[in-house]
């Protein structure tokens, strides 16, 4: 992984966060901050807006994986667990909250490595998907603007379907917008001229 990520690291250990500290730089990464407790994570990720998460789990006040669950409630970024434990209810607990790595202390170099290309290739993937998703129910959403709008066309003008759509793109290209946006503005005259 060639690509240079600002990252914040969160552990109640400051031995832990001093080696975080010396390690990224190293591997080409910046550290935004470091955190001694959940909520300082919280603020801290707030305040920079970091591309990649580092935290340990038990911590005071909020360990990781509840720090990790707020912090993606605010804005999704990739989270990868520390921990001197891995028991099962931890692992379970992380799952479900936007963890894309958990690594067992003591952290090694290469496994840290390995751990931020594959949780940031893996983050890319997720991201690009739900844009996908996104842009697929925003194109949903628009079709059926424009079948509305056909449907006032065909009834207003007694027009066909297919002559509703074709008038539709006709005005869409003499007026230099948008289907859908023609569509909106049909609907909304529709409801203004219509019975109050």
């Amino acid at each position: 992984m060639n690509q240079s990520l600002r990252i914040a690291v969160a552990d109640d250990e400051a031995d832990m966060r001093d080696y975080l500290a010396d390690v990224l730089p190293d591997l080409g990464h910046t550290v935004v901050g470091a955190a001694a407790t959940g909520r300082e994570l919280l603020a801290l990720c707030t305040a920079e807006q970091p591309d990649l998460v580092i935290s340990d789990i038990r911590m005071p006040d909020m360990d990781g994986i509840d720090a990790a669950a707020a912090i993606c409630r605010e804005r999704t970024v990739p989270v990868i667990l520390v921990s001197g434990y891995h028991d099962a209810e931890l692992v379970n607990r992380a799952e479900q909250a936007h963890v894309l790595a958990y690594l067992i202390k003591p952290v090694q170099r290469p496994h840290l490595e390995t751990a931020i290309a594959i949780a940031w290739r893996r983050f890319d993937e997720f991201t690009a998907l739900r844009k996908e998703a996104a842009d697929l129910r925003q194109t949903l959403e628009d079709r059926k603007l424009i079948e509305q709008a056909k449907g006032v066309l065909m009834k207003k003008a007694g027009l066909t379907e297919a002559d509703a759509f074709r008038r539709l793109q006709k005005l869409a290209r003499d007026e230099n917008r948008k289907m859908v946006d023609l569509a909106k503005m049909i609907l909304t005259a529709e409801k203004a001229l219509g019975p109050g």
